[in-house]
């Protein structure tokens, strides 16, 4: 694991809740967390925090909307199996009557 990723990985373990998806945001935060002398490795490391916290509300997004998805899918499902029943039980009540009316004319 290279350098970067690791000090990202090191400060997001204990102040995750302190970065967003905003750069300049996570840049000022990281400086209240940590002494970083060399701005250009200060800046990698807020990029990769930035970067990093934006693919995982991503993922997150994706996952609630498949959740979502699936949700209505089973809804849909559901209905549909439900209808299927009322139409057996109107197929059966059907035929039951015209076998009751038929033994009748008989």
């Amino acid at each position: 694991m290279d350098r970067i990723k690791r000090l990202s990985y090191e400060v997001l373990d204990g102040h995750k809740l302190k970065f967003g998806e905003d750069f300049a945001d996570n840049k000022k935060a990281l400086d209240l967390i940590a002494i970083v002398r060399s701005k250009g490795l200060k800046n990698e490391i807020a990029g990769y925090i930035t970067k990093f916290i934006k693919k995982e509300n991503r993922e997150e997004k994706a996952k609630q909307s498949q959740i979502e998805s699936s949700r209505i899918e089973n809804y849909t499902l559901e209905e549909k199996i439900s209808e299927d029943d009322t139409i057996e039980e109107e197929i059966i009540a059907i035929t039951s009557d015209s076998e009751t009316s038929e033994a009748t004319e008989e």
